[in-house]
Order: C-alpha cells, then structure tokens, then sequence
C-alpha cells in the first residue's frame, strides 16, 4: 500500500491530463490499485514505471470510450477544474494544465494524447513510451510530431504572469457589473471567444460564441439576470487564476480568461455542477 501512495499523487496527474475529468482520473487510478494488487510484485522492478504503464493504458482505452460518449454531451465540453497551486509566472507546466490546452488535446487520438503527454509533460524518452503504447520508437517519434504539429497550430499564446491575469478578471467583473454593454466591449478582443459548458444541467450558451459584440451582449445579458447574493474569489485553477462565482453562498461558475494585450481572447466558464463538485467541497 505504501509503494503505490508514493506514486497516487503521479498516476492522478496522469490520467487527469489524459482524460480531463478529476472522477475518470479517480477511476483509473482506483483500476491501477487493484491490477497492483492482483498481479505478481516480485517481478516489478521498477513500480513508478510499472504503475504509470498501466495507468496510460488503462487511460487510453478509457478515452476512446469518452471520446464516443463526448459526441453526444450537450452544448460544449470543457474539462473538470481543479485547485491547483500555480507557479508564480505561469510557464510550460502550467500551460499544460490549462483548461484551454486540456481542451485542444481532446482534439488527438487516445495514442497521440499519451505520447505527447509522456514525453512533453513527463518527460519520458522514445524509449520507454514504446514500452508503454507497444509501438516503435520511430512510430512515437511520428506521433509527437503530430501531435506537436496540431496543437501548435491550434493554440494561442496568452499573458502567463498572475498580475495580469487578476487585472483581467477585476476588468471583467466591473465591466459586467456595470451592465455597461460599451463597457464590457472594451475589454473584449474583436475575436473573443466564450465557452459555456453547462452540460445540459443548466443555463449556458449552447454553442462557443465568437466576436466582441455577440459575447458582450451575453455577458450583458446573464449579468442582468443574476438575483440574491452574489459573491466571488479568485483561485488558483489549472494553473492560472481562475474567478470563481458563488450564487446565494452556492458554487455557480468557475470563470478563467485567457488575455492578450489587456484584453479577453478566451473565456471559459464551466457552470456544470458535476463538474463543480470538487470544488463546492
């Protein structure tokens, strides 16, 4: 028992980054508890790599279920959010974490997901993934390039530093307070985006809404239908800082925004409270 609590924490960073849901990620590693349990120990050499094969596999045959299952979830999906303690300025390991980056990588196939996870993250060598995807060095080589390739190309760089993330969500805030719609156009960049998951259990945009005045109308709009109580904090989340909003003392919605030059480029709201339960606690 004590060999695998020394490496929980690990295999949970793992398949979180794989799967994108904190209650799959407990899953797994639950599953990897007990094939450490059933299979003969005397033989493992090496137990940290032998539980994170396994978690890694495990994680990919469960992402082509989620993946099937994720066709049909209604409105858009974002990944669960988690308290996290983020570095100072943000930087590479944070990125990874991001809502937004877990978000792109849902975009690869399971195998491409863990290879670019292992070697970028977790810094494994071809070697060892290999071992893991029981595939040839050449073909993970392949894969990472691919995978690099897409997410390059598909990602957008943003202001890491905690400053200016606490400056765009005070801006964000007063600016929706105001129910000024000029106002919250002013902190918008003319291609905003605004994702909404709700997951069907709530209110939330049914689709991601592109464009400064069509996401500050929504904003406008939500702000001014909201009644009680009202309260707010900031944490850290995913590795940025994250607003988090409570309604009449109830967690409603984990706010992060992502900011270039001041201004919002990326919103993200994650509003379903399966999502939200981790967090409420």
């Amino acid at each position: 028992m004590e060999t695998f609590d020394n490496h929980r924490s690990y295999l949970f960073a793992i398949a979180y980054r794989m799967l994108g849901t904190a209650a799959d990620a407990d899953d797994i590693v639950q599953e990897a508890w007990l094939r450490w349990q059933r299979d003969d120990r005397a033989e493992v050499e090496n137990p940290k790599a032998w539980l994170a094969s396994t978690t890694t596999r495990l994680c990919i045959d469960r992402l082509r279920e989620l993946k099937r299952k994720r066709e049909t979830y209604i409105g858009p999906w974002l990944p669960e959010p988690l308290l996290t303690q983020a570095p100072p300025d943000g930087g590479e390991l944070a990125e990874t974490l991001s809502l937004a980056m877990l978000t792109l990588l849902e975009t690869l196939t399971p195998v491409e997901r863990a290879v670019f996870l292992l070697r970028q993250v977790f810094a494994y060598d071809y070697a060892e993934i290999a071992d893991i995807i029981c595939k040839s060095e050449a073909n993970c080589r392949q894969q990472f390039s691919r995978a690099q390739k897409a997410l390059t190309e598909g990602r957008r760089r943003f202001e890491t530093s905690r400053e200016a993330q606490q400056r765009m969500l005070e801006s964000f805030l007063e600016a929706a307070g105001s129910g000024d719609l000029a106002r919250i156009e002013s902190i918008l960049r003319e291609d905003v985006e605004f994702i909404s998951d709700g997951g069907g259990k709530v209110i939330a945009a049914m689709k991601v809404l592109r464009g400064r005045d069509i996401v500050a109308r929504f904003i406008q709009g939500i702000a001014a239908k909201r009644t009680g109580e009202v309260t707010f904090d900031f944490k850290p989340i995913n590795g940025q800082l994250g607003l988090l909003l409570r309604q009449d003392g109830k967690l409603d919605s984990v706010f992060v925004i992502e900011s270039v030059d001041g201004k919002a480029q990326t919103i993200q709201a994650v509003r379903n409270p399966d999502k939200l339960a981790r967090l409420a606690v």
